[in-house]
């Protein structure tokens, strides 16, 4: 089968490769899944970079990158039922603590990490399922029902973003969200927030409280948690939520620790690769019931060839984008 590999960190054209290697059996336990698009989320760029905080060379001697994609079983492993064969499905962890990933023909891993997809999701839709879907419906959802509240979307544009503000809106709540630009105000707009803030204005925290007449917020969906913490301090309710899962202009913040405590505030990490398996079941189920309703859109901004690999990964790294990148295998 073809694979695009790595063995040590560095630029994607210069460590990148495309091999032919032998397609893996499934073991008992395991399903083997014929790949038709993976996924190229910003993980899978630091992971490749070596960009991840103590980890100085990659863990395993060859990995085969990206932890998202969907395709159709093909076969199955001892204790599997053959009934799965010809099923559609899409991936969750496909390279998270393993050497190979979905940049492949082919991915054999255990059976529960396959999840079947909607006849009315196509491949495509499947491949942005495990990161940026489950993290936009754990983040959202992952507190319990958030109909009647009111949820705060930091970076409506992004990925995850947009779809947090899809997943909020459809489950009943008003949605704040804050972007940057003409374009990315409209697209968290068209997402379905009924309020958008420009994330650079230096009164952020006194717009939003005067757009909600002072009303403060449930649940904040967090993608620059450092960058972004006094303003949420202000806006955020009494024991209020803010999930955050990512934090990548301000690693080491420093919190506002009282005016967060005499709140109630919770705080929640958001790493969908360590969820609990009856919160993943939880998120899955909700994920594939708006998938189901037709509530989400998915937006792809690049679907490339599996020997472009390299361009993907550049593509991420660059930013500029306005949807997922996604390879076709």
């Amino acid at each position: 089968m073809r694979a695009i590999t790595y063995d040590r960190f560095g630029p994607a054209a210069e460590v990148l490769v495309l091999e032919d290697l032998p397609t893996p059996n499934p073991a008992p336990g395991e399903v083997l899944v014929r790949l038709h698009n993976s996924g190229v989320n910003p993980s899978d760029i630091r992971a490749r970079a070596g960009g991840r905080p103590g980890v100085t060379k990659p863990p395993f001697p060859k990995i085969v990158p990206h932890s998202d994609g969907a395709g159709v079983i093909e076969a199955v492993g001892e204790g599997i039922s053959k009934a799965r064969i010809g099923e559609r499905v899409w991936i969750w962890n496909g390279q998270w603590q393993r050497a190979f990933g979905t940049a492949a023909d082919y991915i054999a891993l255990p059976s529960v990490q396959a999840v079947t997809l909607p006849d009315q999701t196509s491949f495509e839709t499947g491949a942005i399922l495990g990161i940026p879907g489950m993290t936009a419906v754990h983040a959202v959802l992952g507190g319990g029902d958030v109909a009647g509240k009111t949820v705060l979307i930091s970076g409506g544009a992004g990925t995850v973003g947009n779809l947090a503000i899809q997943v909020a809106a459809a489950s009943g709540a008003t949605v704040l969200a804050t972007a940057r630009g003409e374009s990315g105000l409209a697209a968290a707009r068209e997402a379905g927030a009924a309020e958008v803030f420009d994330y650079t204005s230096d009164n952020l925290a006194d717009q939003i409280l005067e757009a909600t007449r002072g009303a403060l917020v449930d649940r904040i969906v967090e993608v620059e948690f450092g960058k972004n913490v006094e303003t949420n301090t202000r806006v955020i309710a009494e024991r209020g939520t803010i999930a955050a899962y990512g934090s990548a202009k301000d690693m080491t913040p420093v919190l506002p620790f009282y005016p967060l405590m005499f709140k109630a505030v919770t705080l929640d990490l958001v790493l969908v690769y360590l969820l609990s398996e009856a919160v993943r079941s939880t998120a899955i189920g909700s994920l594939t019931g708006l998938l189901e309703k037709g509530a989400l859109d998915f937006r792809i901004s690049e679907t490339l060839d599996l020997t472009e690999c390299a361009k993907a990964h550049d593509l991420i790294a660059e930013g500029n984008r306005a949807g997922s990148v996604l390879l076709k295998c």
